[in-house]
């Protein structure tokens, strides 16, 4: 974290760096991207919802319109194009093939990854479908400890149980909150897959963070915000593939036709998913590029945890005690996770004052 007496100056590349900003500003700008990533995926989650109770059936629009909007981020890259996390870490050149290799494989992954929540929230309830997907930040303890060198303390471990054990009760809960004409084996091969989707995007968000420490080597925001796009670029021309490789295209138009709410309400319930979609991957890659990896997790863990509340207004979703009791769990392992970080924070403004004191004493 930036320390209080740390003043915002430019250095002479014209390169803002993240380290000088005052605390209060570092705070400022966690917020800010704490609010785009949790407002952007609740409203993601119901309008997806939405469009399936509608009369939507495309698996694969379902995908494309969780990256076809990333033109959207070209905004924050066009005006915040100059702050870096530090002034002092040289930036590396890194042949294009490499570049472009990294962004091609993340690009494949990401659409694989969102047909499998596309997947799940077919077949799943807004409320078990977002509590089921709180269960990422377990998965991105284990991978940010393997990958990211993240310390796995007693707090962590308690979350990562915690958030293991609100799956399991929503694995065994009664099925009768699953949309209309969804049978017992999609309801598990929905939860299946929301589950695995889960696990692959955590590990999606330690290799980002990995890229960016030890292959990319840059860290202005500029840099993230190209890699967001340059990854849902090739993840979008992947669910266009499949879009038109499966069929599915040839379905759209008598989607569009026999949606519940209108032809228009259906191509805005696209648009806005699409932009809904962008504006949490704003918050997500900020938060990463300002925090890390594993609390841009723990915020979006956060918002999953608050959706079943949105869900219960919006839809009229079904709060038996099973979800309530995993809904609580979750927020319980998020309690933990936001302490260790405040721990961890305490921990290093201590380290800075040790050293401060050691200097001055040196110097006097």
């Amino acid at each position: 974290m930036p320390d209080n007496e740390h003043s915002v100056e430019v250095t002479q590349s014209g390169v803002l760096p993240l380290a000088k900003l005052k605390r209060w500003q570092w705070w400022v700008l966690v917020a800010f991207n704490i609010f785009f990533l949790v407002i952007g995926q609740i409203v993601a989650v119901l309008l997806g919802r939405f469009y399936y109770d509608q009369g939507g059936n495309s698996k694969w629009m379902a995908t494309l319109v969780q990256t076809i909007g990333f033109p959207i981020l070209f905004i924050p890259y066009i005006l915040f194009p100059s702050i870096s996390t530090s002034s002092t870490r040289p930036a590396t050149s890194v042949s294009l093939p490499v570049i472009l290799s990294l962004y091609v494989v993340i690009g494949a992954l990401i659409a694989g990854d969102n047909m499998l929540y596309s997947v799940g929230l077919l077949y799943l309830s807004a409320s078990t479908y977002s509590l089921i997907c709180a269960t990422q930040l377990a998965f991105n303890a284990v991978f940010s400890f393997f990958i990211n060198s993240q310390k796995f303390t007693a707090l962590i471990f308690n979350s990562v149980v915690v958030l293991s054990l609100s799956a399991s009760l929503l694995a065994v809960n009664d099925d009768s909150d699953k949309p209309s004409g969804v049978s017992n084996r999609n309801y598990v091969l929905g939860f299946v897959a929301t589950l695995s989707a889960s696990a692959l995007y955590a590990l999606l968000l330690s290799v980002m963070q990995l890229s960016f420490q030890k292959l990319i080597k840059k860290e202005t925001f500029s840099v993230v915000l190209e890699l967001q796009i340059y990854t849902s670029f090739f993840a979008t021309c992947v669910s266009t593939i499949g879009l038109f490789a499966s069929g599915e295209w040839r379905t759209l138009g008598g989607e569009m036709h026999s949606f519940g709410k209108g032809g228009l309400a259906y191509v805005m319930t696209l648009v806005w998913t699409a932009v809904a979609w962008q504006v949490c991957s704003v918050g997500v890659v900020g938060l990463i590029f300002v925090v890390s990896s594993l609390f841009s997790n723990v915020i979006s863990t956060l918002s999953l945890a608050l959706t079943p509340l949105a869900a219960l207004v919006v839809f009229h979703d079904k709060m038996n005690a099973v979800k309530i009791i995993a809904m609580l769990m979750g927020l319980w392992g998020f309690s933990t996770y936001i302490y260790q970080n405040y721990l961890d924070d305490l921990k290093a403004k201590r380290g800075h004052s040790d050293a401060t004191g050691m200097q001055l004493q040196s110097l006097s």
